[in-house]
């Protein structure tokens, strides 16, 4: 007998698991459909995820003022989570976004910090000089940090949180993965690869940029996946303990194909403690479900790697790590740079995904956002100007 719920969520990612925790908290019947990270990336045959890692950045300053309130309140919630689930997650030492001062840049994010009214004064280079010792910023630079209610999140502790949650207000979680999403008559069904299938009155895809593979959807959504490549730096004891003030850091003052992110000391699975930095100078697109898998069993693009480690080295004169690691990263991106969350086909299969390389802080939110199309039937989001509309090829 095939298994009904009221809602099926497709992926165990960080939109997938959020949306999930959203729904099973109304009393619905929900399942959860998704492996989790595989144990070894170099023999795993199926879907990746880029939440496998331990540091994103959360933030509500930004230049747009509508992934500003997603993120605000996502980052509201991050601490009834970690005390609903006993995870934690969420290390809040602040976040710092810089680039020319008087710059379209830096006044986009000042606006916005004063739209929201937070507490995100503007800093000159003298001021970011005292303030951030480690940090070396050109002259012309100025910065807006964000004290409190910004810093990181650990992506992989926030998913388990998550789960955590759903399955403590009765979700039941399917580790397998899906070949298909169809329509049949007054419900969905889901056909899973490991055999056999499970329906729901909706069903909820939040699968990344596997949301393109072949026979999934009825419909093909529009996105680009562009392959990523971050640097890590391991710490020494010592060292991590000198850095132990560090914000999280965005920059712009160098020009786009110098931007970067920046993660400061952060413990990893394997006991270790890691700065990290990311910013691809040039974008590689990914082009299929295959070639994506393929990128993620390497170390990222050896071009990249140059780059980033001549910017951390650039940006932290004072460094010297114990030894530079790189690993690779995908980030999918929509028509209009915002998720999507709408209807696929008819009223029963609908479609969230498209972070656009900003989406980790905010997911709780985005996950809110999908579990509530799903129990509506439509879209309702007044406070949003986007319409997050899905966009298909």
């Amino acid at each position: 007998m095939v298994r009904h719920f009221d809602f099926v969520v497709v992926g165990r990612g960080m939109m997938g698991a959020a949306a999930a925790r959203h729904l099973a908290r109304t009393g619905a019947t929900v399942a959860l459909v998704g492996r989790g990270e595989p144990a070894d990336w170099q023999t795993h045959d199926g879907v990746f995820s880029s939440h496998y890692d331990s540091g994103r950045i959360t933030r509500t300053i930004d230049q747009d003022p509508d992934w500003a309130l997603l993120a605000r309140r996502s980052i509201a919630r991050y601490r009834e989570i970690e005390a609903e689930s006993g995870i934690g997650f969420y290390g809040e030492v602040g976040c710092l976004i810089s680039g020319p001062a008087g710059g379209d840049f830096v006044n986009a994010v000042v606006a916005v910090a004063e739209r929201y009214g937070l507490e995100a004064p503007l800093l000159d280079r003298s001021a970011l000089r005292v303030r951030f010792p480690w940090f070396d910023l050109p002259e012309a630079s100025s910065g807006v940090f964000e004290q409190t209610g910004a810093g990181y999140v650990d992506p992989r502790r926030l998913v388990a949180a998550q789960v955590a949650c759903f399955e403590k207000a009765g979700g039941i979680c399917l580790l397998d993965d899906v070949v298909s999403v169809t329509e049949a008559g007054d419900r969905a069904s889901v056909a899973l690869k490991g055999g056999g299938s499970l329906t729901g009155g909706r069903v909820l895809v939040a699968t990344g940029g596997f949301s393109r593979a072949p026979g999934l959807l009825p419909r093909m959504p529009a996105l680009v996946v562009k392959a990523r490549t971050v640097v890590l730096a391991e710490l020494s004891p010592g060292q991590a303990e000198a850095y132990r003030g560090m914000p999280s850091w965005i920059d712009e003052s160098a020009g786009p194909a110098d931007h970067f992110y920046f993660l400061p000391p952060i413990l990893y699975p394997d006991g270790k403690t890691y700065l990290k930095i990311g910013g691809d100078p040039i974008d590689v697109m990914i082009e299929d479900e295959r070639a994506i898998g393929d990128w993620f069993r390497g170390e990222g693009r050896p071009e990249a790697i140059t780059h980033l480690r001549r910017l951390l080295a650039r940006s932290i004169p004072d460094l010297a790590p114990v030894r530079l690691l790189s690993a690779p990263c995908v980030t999918t991106y929509t028509t209009h740079g915002y998720p999507y969350a709408g209807f696929v086909a008819g009223e029963r299969i609908a479609l969230l995904t498209g972070g656009n390389g900003a989406a980790a802080k905010s997911s709780d939110e985005i996950g809110r956002i999908g579990a509530d199309l799903v129990i509506r039937g439509r879209m309702d989001e007044p406070d949003y100007t986007t319409d997050f509309a899905v966009h298909f090829r």
